[in-house]
């Protein structure tokens, strides 16, 4: 955590002042700063184990908009304000899934309803299960053969790719669709094997959409239950049982949180952050509790070096990426008709494991600039500037014209504990 606090605030050093001989002494004050004083692990303890898991809408999200405003008083903004969002409200409710073999006995499964999805209302819904193992498997059924059954999308996250959100981003159609497709055939909900690179039982949530006014819920298991399921079906007919309550209750008003230290020559901005909420599973450490402390510490230890920054250092901690990302968009609506210039933004989204590089969505002039700093990083472990994904949030930005990056930790076992009750402190 705390190398990858260093890292963050490396190349923000950079990205303010540009490259100097003196560099490598500002990136060893830096670091000896954050490793011997830093403030992460204590806040991302308080903001976990005090807050929690924190969706969009709920009373603990909300807790934590008075949270992250203090701890950025604290770090030394020079000013602090909340930016307003109107955000969707999810809530999950009491949920269960069942499944019924040839031997007559129902067996609980344990499952978590994905994002957005509507539930049954309170009833039992059920059906017999039929499994597909991909989109084209699942594209070679009849609406006949899919009309009152349950559609189990059994696509399991490739474990070849060593940059393990290869492998995500490949499963993830599988969780933003699979409702809608089983509704265009008639089926009465979906059930997908989880987005997870880990071989347990652990379900993972996470956003899906509806693509028409058909809305079917739709639920995520874990990998061993998934794999046992998949048995099951080899030889016998399965019926599936779903009770849920969840579903969409509107929107309200909430807010981003955002602080910042003016530039000592213009207010141009440089901005780096991450997203505030979380999933309403585990404690939201890694997703993105970890962003959001690293993103305070660069501007606390800005302060404390007292690095004097040509330009306007902001710290956004975003409002609602995991349901919606109102708090990107809104974010960019309003730079864009304030008119604000900003030169780069830097956003941390992918956990507190080791850094090992920082991605870069930019044009090919910056992107060789910064990668001409790259030695600089070395003896700090960080080496890989190939990447082009700059992260969810910022977005809005990048269509602006604004150079943005991601900051990229080693992701081996991020998609073990991601959208998970895993995704703890601890771990």
């Amino acid at each position: 955590m705390k190398k990858i606090l260093g890292t963050s605030l490396l190349l923000l050093n950079l990205a303010v002042f540009g490259q100097s001989q003196e560099d490598s002494i500002q990136f060893a004050k830096i670091s000896t700063e954050i490793l011997n004083n830093g403030k992460g692990y204590t806040e991302l303890r308080d903001l976990t184990k005090n807050i929690g898991h924190r969706l969009s809408g709920s009373e603990a999200y909300e807790k934590s908009v008075k949270w992250a405003e203090q701890k950025l008083r604290n770090a030394g903004a020079d000013k602090v304000w909340l930016q307003e969002v109107m955000i969707p409200v999810w809530v999950r409710g009491k949920e269960s899934l069942q499944i019924q073999t040839s031997n007559g006995k129902w067996k609980s499964l344990k499952m978590l309803s994905l994002g957005n999805s509507e539930g049954t209302g309170g009833k039992d819904v059920s059906g017999e299960i039929i499994m597909v193992k991909s989109m084209e498997d699942y594209d070679k059924l009849s609406a006949d053969q899919v009309k009152d059954k349950i559609v189990f999308f059994n696509y399991p996250f490739s474990q070849s790719y060593i940059e393990t959100f290869k492998g995500y981003s490949d499963a993830a159609k599988y969780r933003t669709t699979a409702a809608s497709l089983t509704a265009k055939k008639g089926g009465k909900f979906a059930i997908i094997r989880s987005l997870s690179s880990a071989f347990d039982n652990v379900p993972h949530t996470g956003a899906m959409r509806y693509s028409d006014d058909k809305k079917i819920p739709a639920v995520a298991i874990g990998n061993t239950t998934a794999d046992e399921l998949a048995e099951l079906l080899q030889s016998q007919k399965v019926t599936a049982k779903l009770n849920s309550n969840c579903g969409m209750k509107g929107e309200k008003l909430s807010h981003s949180v955002i602080g910042e230290i003016t530039g000592k020559k213009d207010k141009s901005v440089i901005v780096v952050g991450g997203h505030l909420d979380s999933w309403d599973v585990g404690e939201g450490a890694h997703d993105d509790g970890a962003g959001i402390v690293q993103s305070i510490e660069v501007l606390r230890t800005f302060k404390k070096l007292g690095i004097k920054n040509n330009h306007t250092i902001r710290v956004v901690c975003f409002a609602n990426e995991e349901n919606g990302v109102k708090g990107g968009v809104q974010y960019g609506k309003t730079a864009k008709e304030n008119n604000e210039e900003h030169l780069f933004a830097i956003e941390t989204d992918a956990g507190g494991f080791t850094p090992r590089g920082i991605s870069l969505e930019m044009d090919d002039e910056k992107r060789r600039q910064i990668q001409s700093w790259a030695k600089l990083f070395l003896p700090y472990g960080v080496y890989d500037f190939t990447g082009t994904y700059s992260g969810t949030d910022l977005y809005p930005l990048h269509d602006m014209g604004v150079p943005t990056a991601e900051l990229v930790p080693d992701s081996q076992r991020y998609f073990d504990i991601h959208h998970t009750e895993e995704d703890t402190f601890e771990r």
